[in-house]
């Protein structure tokens, strides 16, 4: 077997009649299948032994990526008892990407018999993403094997749709749901919009309905190998999972298909970290990412792990993936150190405000509702307002002046989003004390979304969490333009709101009236609020 290291196989040869007369005849001295993997240029890269049934391909160096690229290794192994290419071989080969997977017939006295190798499609035929060619001898195969793969390389890379060869990462989006197929559609619309804010290339999305999760890879596996190809006929590079995965789960994905595995709280993490302006804002996003990979952290087997103390184990020390968690565990403490110095300078520069004693109104809603437009067209300020999720993370105040000359503090603050990642909500505890001293949210609606019942439920999940439920709420429907007038008029009617198009100045002064009305309700709470509520117990109990 060591000399089959010696062996080189011309590159338009799959194999050559001599090393598939050699691996008969080992693989019949031995009664195990035998094995190798050989390079573009012929040369054996690996001899690999199995048992009678099958063998087991080792880990292989992640070369070449998955854009159009096959693995540049095939495979050429025998098979005892005759048997075709099985179930086995063609995941090997749609899962590791294979240039082919060939399977040669051992027949008596050790001889090779008959051939038949397996290469992937750039397109499916008839649902299935791989095609076999049989001979009856190693020797009369007619195969220009270098011409195929070159040409297979090139259909990958053409059928590619456009932008798979540019900059930005290509990604599959993948939702998995128990029952409730509506739900996760509209999850996974959000998750495509969460994708394109972070400047992801979405090149499919994918809902898989299970009774139950898979515990290690969340989808079935049977699936998951055909996103390594549909990967790879996509140009595809990145699987995006709308659900928050486990640690062990991104592990067994990734060594599963080889391709970068991330969740949904890792994209919104990541989509915080590139819109965080000021210090404080980048402050809170490292806070959240560094919880959410202390528990990610992971070694390689016993290389990286710590001897136990005592007689017979003690270790050389501390190792790299303990030195590793240690300096991320000091970076969380100075980071909660400086947040919390930055609560303190909120909290004095709130000072002045709070002697002025004027009512403070603060902006709140559901990501891209319109927030920032909002605070911009009141304000005549020229905070960033784009149509992207999560444009603005850092809260902004102006002082908003009302035609009957009353004053008030207005803030612009971060969005909402359902199932907003518990370390992200915990990490904005600064941002969101302004909540905390606001005597009325202005609660934004996007009318035009087909989803916004439930994003206003996720709001109001929020603000619960945040023990705000109490405070007064002013419901804003925005983008009034976009839909039928009479559901504007029946959700102002059902919520007690105000419609409004933000971008149009001459629909808010209905708005503007609402809330001096609401200022007003506010500062007489301020100042006869408890006397008006002794009175009236009073003239309750006179009654």
């Amino acid at each position: 077997m060591e000399r089959l290291y010696r062996r080189k196989v011309p590159p338009a040869q799959v194999v050559t009649p001599e090393l598939a007369r050699q691996l008969a005849e080992i693989s019949s001295e031995v009664h195990r299948q035998i094995g190798v993997l050989l390079d573009r240029q012929g040369a054996v890269a690996y001899v690999i032994v199995g048992d009678a049934k099958g063998l087991m391909i080792p880990a292989l160096p992640r070369e070449r990526g998955a854009k159009g690229r096959l693995k540049g290794l095939r495979l050429i192994h025998t098979h005892l008892d005759a048997t075709p290419l099985n179930h086995d071989d063609f995941m090997d080969l749609a899962l590791l990407r294979l240039d082919a997977v060939a399977a040669l017939s051992v027949v008596d006295g050790g001889q090779p018999g008959a051939l038949e190798i397996a290469h992937l499609l750039p397109q499916p035929v008839d649902g299935q993403s791989w095609t076999s060619l049989k001979a009856r001898q190693v020797g009369a195969l007619e195969l220009d094997f270098e011409a195929l793969v070159a040409s297979l390389e090139a259909e990958f890379s053409r059928q590619a749709p456009a932008g798979a060869g540019e900059s930005r990462e290509r990604a599959i989006l993948i939702g998995v749901t128990g029952a409730n197929r509506l739900a996760a559609e509209d999850s996974m619309a959000e998750l495509t919009e969460l994708a394109r804010s972070a400047g992801l290339s979405v090149a499919e999305t994918l809902i898989q309905r299970r009774p139950r999760f898979d515990p290690r890879f969340l989808m079935g596996k049977g699936k998951l190998s055909e996103l390594v190809i549909q990967a790879l006929q996509l140009g595809a590079d990145m699987l995006v999972f709308d659900a928050e995965l486990s640690p062990s789960q991104v592990r067994s994905i990734t060594d599963f298909t080889e391709l970068k595995v991330i969740d949904r709280t890792q994209l919104i993490l990541d989509l915080f970290a590139q819109r965080a302006r000021s210090r404080e804002g980048k402050l809170q996003v490292e806070m959240a990412q560094v919880k959410y990979l202390l528990p990610r952290l992971l070694g390689k087997g016993d290389t990286l792990s710590r001897l136990m103390g005592g007689i017979g184990g003690r270790g050389p020390g501390e190792s790299k993936l303990e030195m590793d968690r240690r300096r991320l565990r000091e970076r969380l403490h100075r980071l909660q150190q400086d947040l919390a110095r930055v609560r303190v300078e909120r909290r004095e520069r709130r000072q002045p405000r709070r002697k002025l004693g004027l009512p403070i109104l603060s902006i709140i809603g559901y990501t891209n509702a319109g927030k920032s437009t909002l605070f911009n067209s009141l304000t005549h300020a020229a905070v960033l307002a784009e149509d992207r999720l999560f444009a603005t993370l850092d809260p902004t105040s102006r002082r908003l002046r009302f035609p009957r000359e009353r004053e008030v503090i207005i803030t612009d603050t971060v969005g909402f989003i359902k199932n907003l990642p518990k370390n992200l909500l915990e990490a904005f505890k600064a941002t969101l004390e302004e909540l905390e001293e606001a005597d009325l949210l202005i609660h934004v609606v996007d009318l035009s979304n087909p989803r916004f019942i439930e994003q206003m439920a996720a709001v109001d999940k929020i603000l619960e969490s945040l023990s705000l439920q109490d405070k007064p709420v002013l419901l804003v429907f925005n983008k009034q333009d976009l839909v039928d007038p009479n559901l504007a008029a029946l959700q102002c009617r059902i919520h007690h709101g105000v419609a409004i198009s933000a971008v149009d100045e001459a629909t808010l002064p209905p708005l503007i009236a609402r809330l001096e009305t609401k200022v007003e309700e506010v500062l007489s709470r301020r100042q006869g609020g408890p006397a008006i509520a002794e009175a009236t117990l009073q003239d309750a109990a006179g009654e």
